[in-house]
């Protein structure tokens, strides 16, 4: 294998092998970057369950602390209209005493008024001092009762308010935790985007720079390759013409090929020229002259093959001038065609991203308002059958019920 091939061949594995470290770091980086975003789902999913978690204890505390107070202002209500009825049953025994005595002493003092009427007509009134504190006795106990049931429904009513604003407290937390874990989310995949592009213009930029270094060193090889070749051209011409025809690319050659094959042909023609015009003045010159003539003749043959020698040099050096030349335009063309492929690959990509950002926010704040438009649905359905029930037994307005708060 000949030296230019060997060095090719390794420039080619050089690139192969930083292909294949990019490609192999490229890796490494989606597969972090995928690990990040599955880790942040990860931790956003587990950070609902537990907000879920305290929604559910702090529904059942407030489910609790609710009927507790319920119970709590029920006794006190209760507690009270037993102290109230406890009351007025002593007033009323004390008036009852108070007017059976008035009742008596006026029956007594009257002696017109025969024993047994008198009897007849102490019964009488107390049979209406009975019967009146028994109604007025069954008066308080009906309003009590409707008291105690209007507080029990008020109370019912303030727990149905309590619970939706809580809710609703709930919901609003749980909508704001989900905006702000997808920002968070489109936020670093915003950020890892950016770190893929500094990664691929950074792989683009080694893998450019390490060619072109390479394409250097050949044509830097290649040039003292030629160099050295000029040196010895007149020595070992034919040897050295066999060997760096073995070096030299294949198109190159051929193209060599081609320069020496015009510079034998014109070469033997000039020799023919030559040869048929020292017959013909050998033939008209005296033959004293023929010395003369024959060195004059060699003399201008040896100098126009000099320049023939010297113009197929010059083709060769301007061919290999030329194929530098090429080579450098069609690799930066090349590395500009690459660059463009990844600006453009990196804008496609970033517009995906963005739109897939803005269609997720578009979801999310979608989502955000059916679920809050289900719950206040919900919740004035409940409110609503609520009222209807309260209107159905017979409550009016339970905005006015006072109820006492517990300090303690």
């Amino acid at each position: 294998m000949s030296g230019h091939k060997r060095m090719r061949r390794q420039h080619q594995k050089q690139l192969i092998s930083l292909e294949n470290r990019l490609k192999a770091e490229m890796d490494q980086h989606r597969l972090r970057l995928q690990k990040e975003l599955e880790t942040h789902g990860n931790n956003s999913y587990e950070e609902m369950e537990r907000l879920a978690r305290r929604h559910a204890a702090q529904t059942d505390k407030e489910i609790k602390s609710s009927l507790l107070e319920e119970n709590r202002i029920q006794l006190q209500v209760v507690s009270q209209q037993k102290k109230e009825l406890s009351s007025f049953l002593e007033n009323q025994k004390k008036d009852y005493r108070l007017c059976k005595d008035k009742t008596r002493d006026e029956v007594t003092q009257d002696a017109a008024i025969p024993k047994e009427e008198k009897q007849e007509h102490l019964s009488r009134h107390k049979e209406t001092m009975q019967r009146s504190q028994a109604e007025e006795e069954a008066r308080l106990l009906g309003q009590q009762r409707a008291l105690y049931d209007r507080t029990c429904r008020a109370l019912k009513r303030r727990s149905v308010v309590k619970r939706h604003q809580f809710e609703q407290e709930q919901i609003r937390e749980e909508l704001n935790k989900k905006r702000i874990q997808k920002e968070m989310e489109h936020a670093l995949q915003i950020r890892q985007d950016e770190s893929t592009q500094d990664l691929e213009r950074r792989q683009l930029l080694l893998l450019q720079t390490l060619r072109t270094q390479l394409v250097r060193m050949q044509h830097q090889t290649e040039l003292e390759n030629q160099e050295e070749y000029d040196d010895r051209r007149q020595r070992e011409l034919h040897r050295k013409h066999s060997l760096e025809q073995r070096q030299q690319p294949r198109t190159l050659k051929m193209l060599e090929v081609q320069i020496k094959k015009q510079f034998q042909d014109t070469c033997k023609v000039q020799n023919k020229q030559y040869k048929a015009l020292r017959n013909h003045q050998m033939e008209v010159a005296p033959k004293g002259d023929h010395r003369l003539i024959l060195k004059a003749l060699k003399e201008e043959q040896t100098h126009k093959l000099a320049l023939l020698a010297e113009q197929y040099q010059h083709s060769i050096h301007q061919m290999m001038a030329s194929q530098t030349t090429k080579t450098k335009s069609q690799m930066e063309s090349q590395h500009e065609r690459e660059q463009q492929k990844l600006e453009q690959k990196i804008s496609i990509r970033r517009a995906h991203l963005e739109e897939k950002v803005e269609e997720e926010q578009v979801l999310l704040q979608k989502d955000r308002s059916e679920r809050i438009k289900q719950l206040l649905d919900r919740q004035e359905r409940e409110s609503d059958g609520f009222h209807s029930e309260s209107s159905r037994l017979g409550f009016g307005s339970l905005g006015s019920v006072d109820f006492k708060e517990d300090h303690r």
